[in-house]
């Protein structure tokens, strides 16, 4: 099997869960609930441990790697820096290879998963500012989760190729990425209102007369005197993409700092944007008891900012390392929250 083959079948795979998530478990529109919510977050959380552990035992199948020279060619084009020792054999080499491999997942898992944390935030914002029906958040995500795979896809594997091609990259994505961090840091108070009637697709929409401005039920079109119209929630469908696209401009970049290989990359993003609806329904009537969230997500983009550049100083930082390190920061941030919520409990 090469690896264009199991991509296929890895997408294959995730439709197939979306179909079968919207067709059968979320057939009909409700609001789903705190417990619904955890329930299906434990579901898309499980999922992405059990391909980590498939990537543990048969990571070698995602590059179709079968002989020394494979290994070797693989290792140095994704910049796995592994050492091999040829004296223990082809097959104790392949496992060290899952090993990074797996590593390199879960670690990307975990850091898409945090920094898409942020993302809730915002959209949040736009539901509430649009004034969409709760039972109809479902509905919305569902189809901007395909939308997203889509631009995940196209933007992961063609940073990757400029990456192969032009390594500075990378450097410029950990300035970047410091930027966030302080810039995430600096608004971490700020309470964004979104004034519906002045947002750019909103004006484009009503200018051109191509939308209307009620809802009906979860339609995204809606024919009116013989036209087809788009109705409220398509214009907030296409809204969230476009913040999917300014989150990924964040997350994306973080991750090619755990690893160079384009696979791993897309595997942990579709995980985590799974995830992401269900994560989405838990958080969102909890979202302001977590007050240091934002300044531990700050923290996070700017130790990956940093981890880019320090090779230019010489200096590595390995993956199980950064994957403390991140798992620390998101600790500490959510600890400090839960204390703070109890301090003023008390007084008050």
């Amino acid at each position: 099997m090469n690896q264009v083959l199991f991509l296929i079948i890895f997408i294959i795979c995730v439709l197939g869960l979306l179909l079968l998530d919207l067709g059968v478990f979320h057939k009909d529109d409700h609001i789903v609930t705190f417990k619904e919510s955890a329930k299906w977050t434990c579901v898309w959380v499980t999922l992405a441990i059990v391909f980590g552990l498939f990537i543990l035992l048969k990571g070698e199948m995602i590059h179709s790697v079968q002989t020394q020279e494979q290994l070797i060619t693989i290792n140095a084009k994704h910049g796995h820096g592994l050492q091999f020792d040829w004296d223990q054999g082809l097959d104790a080499n392949i496992k060290q290879y899952r090993k990074a491999l797996a590593m390199e997942y879960l670690t990307g898992y975990l850091v898409e998963e945090s920094l898409s944390i942020d993302n809730i935030f915002v959209m949040l914002m736009i539901f509430m500012g649009f004034g969409v029906n709760k039972k109809y958040y479902h509905r919305v995500l569902f189809y901007g989760i395909l939308g997203a795979i889509i631009l995940r896809f196209t933007f992961i594997f063609a940073a990757s190729a400029l990456i192969q091609r032009f390594h500075w990259i990378l450097f410029i994505f950990g300035v970047f990425l410091i930027f966030s961090g302080v810039k995430m840091f600096l608004d971490r108070n700020k309470h964004e209102n979104m004034d519906v009637s002045s947002h750019p697709v909103v004006k484009f929409m009503a200018k051109r007369k191509l939308s209307t401005s009620e809802f009906f039920g979860h339609d995204f079109f809606h024919k009116i005197d013989g036209r087809w119209l788009c109705t409220p929630l398509f214009i907030v469908l296409l809204i969230i993409e476009f913040s999917d696209i300014i989150f990924a401009f964040d997350s994306i970049p973080a991750i090619f700092s755990i690893t160079q290989d384009p696979y791993i990359v897309f595997f942990s993003n579709i995980f985590a944007i799974l995830g992401l609806r269900s994560l989405f329904f838990m958080l969102e009537s909890v979202m302001d008891k977590f007050v240091y969230l934002k300044i531990g997500l700050s923290v996070l983009l700017s130790f990956i900012g940093i981890k880019m550049l320090l090779p230019l100083a010489g200096i590595e930082i390995g993956t199980f390392a950064s994957m403390m390190v991140i798992i620390g920061i998101l600790g500490i941030s959510i600890f400090a929250s839960l204390i703070r919520n109890k301090i003023i409990a008390k007084r008050g």
